[in-house]
Order: structure tokens, then sequence, then C-alpha cells
């Protein structure tokens, strides 16, 4: 059973919830850290220590430029990744500042709970949504905006990780004719390839909020655009593209020349009787522009304290896997997805409904003990009387994803039974991977018992999505002839070719049993074709032509710009 639980909707994302991550030491630790950046900041002199002739600066000593030295070092660490490439968009001048006074790795990890702690409305809850929907959205930037660049820094990766996505998308991926509203002066003209993002409402800037991204390198590259004008592909081509006042010569229509010397500093086509829309004063763009980037506001909420025991009983037996996704180099979700049988859970006959509640926590521990992430839910399964028997032979599914760094950690879990009070519990060392800048990486390789595309309002929110895809692991690796196999896989770090400013790549698909291959089958080359730094295997495949046992599926994938290649594998049971 898939649970509707996990993110909120995408207006509701920013801000988030936070996980019971409220413990009494991270709020002393948060505390600290506040005490110390005041400390510093208490500790200097009137004009920043320096002396009242500004034309003499005060020489440092050997011991201050060591000291400097070895601070400006400390932070060419994951901190400074983390200040630069992780929360950029969203981190006030404020905080910006006083984490850079920090002088301590204790002091910055401090800040950082603090951090994710500030923005979570609701501290009760069992995990950090705000968080988590936070790095699912750097992730789909990732797969879907990359440009030669990484998504997250593309002006569109941008604006959905701040906001979500639009309600409205108006999209002309090729560019070409187009047909000018009015507003923009009316007229046919082509344009190059471009995007009309339309949000109802953003909080802080108002209603019906019009973001217009164009592609005028076309390498896919879009960027935001203040000029509605900057589009037209036949914008510098005389002759070409008149608005309707200039085809007519109608008054206040002019030359197309003149758009060049408009008032409101754009190369749009004035509307009807020359004048232009109240959303192309260019005051108007210049507000709208400077809060569109600003970051969002931060809700400071007080840290709840929470008690958790440990449990050891092994009465409800369950299975556990987790998958790592890269976001940014020093950030990877973790989907952690568990599997309990029906048949080792205990329903109760109400009114013809069987009705069951499965609990399940998860604690995620660094090697010294420090508690880095926690989450619990209630799953209630209630099925049909008439259907419980069949119900009885499958399996309940839950996932949980969280953003962790790269390093080990270990996983305690913990599943009870509400009704009969069965508990099950494991403890898993995991390693999450550490995705370089320059060498050919992937994901984890899933073999998935559904995949499929979702509808762009669920993407990147709930339970088995990673970007736009529905990918539910098969725990355990185990199918059925009757079942589809699906593979989801990410590659990163692809080379980009001088010339072409694309990736050149090879992907094939092979299965193999008892080492004799049954299977070799190449990507789609239109697929290809889509790839950017970022690359993601899809696929899906029957297996009712194979016997039961146990295979191997590979993916190879070759980087022809880099020359480097990689073949991970995954192992399955057919029964």
């Amino acid at each position: 059973m898939e649970s509707k639980g996990g993110l909120v909707s995408k207006r509701e994302a920013l801000p988030l919830r936070r996980g019971r991550m409220g413990r009494w030491a991270l709020g002393l630790l948060g505390a600290m850290a506040l005490v110390v950046s005041i400390s510093i900041l208490r500790a200097l002199p009137p004009n920043g220590g320096q002396d009242q002739d500004q034309t003499a600066p005060k020489k440092l000593s050997g011991a201050e430029k060591r000291r400097q030295k070895a601070l400006r070092n400390e932070m060419e660490t994951p901190y400074k990744k983390w200040l630069s490439e992780e929360v950029p968009y969203i981190i006030t001048n404020e905080e910006r500042a006083a984490f850079k006074k920090l002088t301590t790795d204790d002091e910055r990890e401090a800040f950082i709970e603090n951090f994710w702690e500030r923005r979570n409305p609701n501290p009760e809850s069992p995990e950090n949504e705000f968080k988590e929907e936070y790095y699912r959205r750097i992730a789909y930037a990732n797969e879907h905006y990359a440009s030669g660049i990484p998504g997250w820094k593309t002006d569109r990766g941008r604006i959905y990780i701040m906001y979500g996505p639009a309600d409205e998308i108006d999209s002309h991926p090729s560019g070409g004719n187009y047909e000018r509203p009015m507003s923009e002066g009316g007229g046919n003209t082509s344009t190059f390839p471009f995007e009309d993002w339309r949000y109802r409402y953003i909080d802080g800037i108002g209603n019906n909020v019009n973001l217009e991204f164009v592609d005028t390198t076309m390498t896919g590259e879009y960027h935001l655009t203040m000029d509605p004008g900057e589009k037209d592909a036949l914008l510098h081509v005389p002759g070409a593209g008149f608005t309707m006042a200039e085809q007519m010569g109608t008054a206040g229509g002019g030359s197309k020349t003149d758009r060049f010397t408009n008032s409101n500093n754009t190369t749009a086509g004035a509307g009807p009787g020359g004048q232009y829309s109240e959303s192309q004063n260019e005051f108007t763009r210049l507000d709208l522009y400077a809060k569109i980037f600003q970051p969002p506001p931060v809700k400071f909420k007080d840290l709840k304290a929470v008690v958790t025991s440990r449990l050891s009983s092994n009465l409800l037996p369950f299975d556990a896997r987790t998958d790592f996704i890269r976001v940014t180099d020093e950030t990877v979700l973790t989907p952690i997805t568990v599997q309990v049988l029906n048949s080792d859970l205990q329903f109760q006959n109400k009114e013809d409904v069987m009705h069951g509640v499965l609990d399940i926590y998860c604690e995620i521990t660094s090697l010294g003990g420090h508690i880095v992430n926690t989450f619990e839910k209630s799953l209630v399964l209630d099925v049909p009387a008439h259907e419980f028997q069949s119900y009885q032979g499958h399996r309940s599914v839950y996932q949980q994803t969280v953003p962790l760094k790269p390093g080990r950690y270990k996983l305690s879990l913990v599943l009870k039974d509400d009704l009969n009070g069965h508990m099950g519990s494991e403890e898993l060392g995991i390693i999450v991977p550490n995705y370089g800048d320059d060498k050919l990486a992937n994901s984890s390789l899933i073999l998935a018992d559904q995949i499929a595309p979702i509808p762009t309002s669920q993407v990147g929110s709930g339970p088995f999505v990673i970007g736009g895809t529905k990918v539910r692991p098969s725990v355990n690796n185990t199918f059925t002839r009757d079942q589809k196999l699906g593979i989801y896989m990410q590659v990163y770090n692809l080379g980009i070719d001088d010339k072409t400013h694309k990736p050149s790549l090879d992907v094939h698909y092979r299965i193999e049993k008892d080492g004799k291959p049954l299977m070799n089958q190449p990507e789609d080359a239109a697929n290809l074709k889509k790839a950017s730094q970022q690359f993601t295997v899809i696929k899906t495949m029957g297996l009712q032509a194979l016997a039961p046992g146990k295979y191997t599926v590979h993916i190879d994938v070759t980087d022809n710009v880099k020359k480097q290649n990689l073949s991970p594998s995954a192992t399955f049971e057919l029964r």
C-alpha cells in the first residue's frame, strides 16, 4: 500500500514542515552557535577593528595572518559548498554573514541544524518537509533544466526551486511562427524557444506573477528576461516581423527601429493606441525582478523536545532498502523503502472492512552518534472484507526520502503492529556516495515493480517520486512472470563536446543468467539526444518469456567525450 502522506502541495511547499528533530540538545547547540556569533560581533572594536585613520590600514601580525589563512582554508570545505551551492537561494544576508563568522565545524553544524529548523512551520511533525521538498526540487531542476550547467544553476531551475512548479506554462520549445498578443503590439513574427510561466499567487510578491524565459542561443539554456521583445528572432531583421501598428502605420506605431528607444527599456511593440500595458512598465518590472530573487522570509520556531526509546523485539519481519540519487555534490537524496507481508499483520473486522495499523519509526545517526534525521509514520491499512483473502497475499510498501551528506551512517528502523503489539527492528550501515564533479558516475540502479511518468501537479512530491517519474523499488528484487521489470538510473557528470555543446554517450541494457547473455539492447537514439550533463535511464520490459530463476541486469554507459565507462548491475529473482 502506498501512503498518501509525504509532501504538501506546491503552494504550501515554502515554508514546509520539519521532523520532530527539536531535541533539547540541538536547541542547546543552536543557542551556543548564536551566542558565539554575537560574541564575535561584540568582540570587534568600532569601525570593524580599523584605526580611525582610514588611509593607514592596520598591519596584521604574523599570527593574525596565519589565523585568517587557516579560517579561509577551513571554509574551503563542504560547509562552503553548502553555503554557495545548496542554499544560496533561500539563505538571508544576515544568516550568511553570521555563518561566515563561525570558526569551528561544531558551530557550523549547529547553525545548519537551526537554519532548517527556523524554516519548519510545525516542529511537532516527524519529518522536515521543507528541507525534503527543497532538495527534491533541486533534483528535479537538475534532471529537467540542465543545459551545459547543472539545472539548479539555471534561471528556470532557480525559480522552480524557490517557488515550485508554475500554475500555467506556455511552452514554445522550438520557437518559430508566433502571433503576438496585442499587449506586445500584435502581428506575426518568428521567435527563439521560450516559455511563459504564470503563478496565480506568490507570497510577498502578489497575484498573477508572469515570468518569461528565452533561449536566444538555441542551446537549451533559457534565461529569465525582463524584455518581452527579446524572444523575437526577427527583431534585428529589416522588413520582417512587424507589429500590427508598424504594418498599418497607425498612430503611435512608428517604425521598427523605434522599439530600440522605448521609454520602458524593452524592445516589445506598443499595444493599441501606442500604449504599453502596466506589466511592461519599467518600474513594475524592476520591482518584480528585485522581489523574485529575494530569499523567502524566515519564520522562527521554538525547538521541541522529543523522547525516543530503543526497541529490540523482532516478532514482525520486514524488508528494507536504501537508494541514492544525487542532488548536489554535498547532498544526496536517500529513499528508504520498507516492505512487510500483509499476512504478518493483524486485522480487525469493522463493519465489513478489515482494519490494520502499521507504525514505522526511523532514526539515522552519524558514526559519532549524532542524530541526523528521524521520521515516523502510521499507515492505516483498510480493505473490504470480501477482498481480504487475496489482499493477504500481497505486501504493504512505504517510502520516505531524506537528504543526506556523503558519508557513513547507521539506519535504525522499527516497525510495530498496533493491534497485537508485535515489533520488528533492524539496523543497517549505509554509505552515501560522494559524486565528484569530473568522474562519470551513476545513482543507484533501481529495479522497480512500478515505474511510470506522473502528472505535472505531482512532480517532485510524495513517496516513490523521483523528479517527474514514479519509481517504486522492488525491495528484495523479486518479481513474478506476470509483472514488468522497471529499470531506473541517473548518469552524472557527462562530458560536453566543445563543438556541439552537447554530450555524446552510448547506453546498452544487458540481461544475463548464470553468466550467459540473454539480451543486449541499445538505448533509443532519440532519448540519448535529450541528454545534458545528466541522463536518466528509464525502461520497462516484460518477463513472460523468461523462466524462473536468478538474473542480472547490466547497464553499460560509455561517455564518448570523456572516454569513460561504467557498468552497474543488479540481480533479481523471477518466481
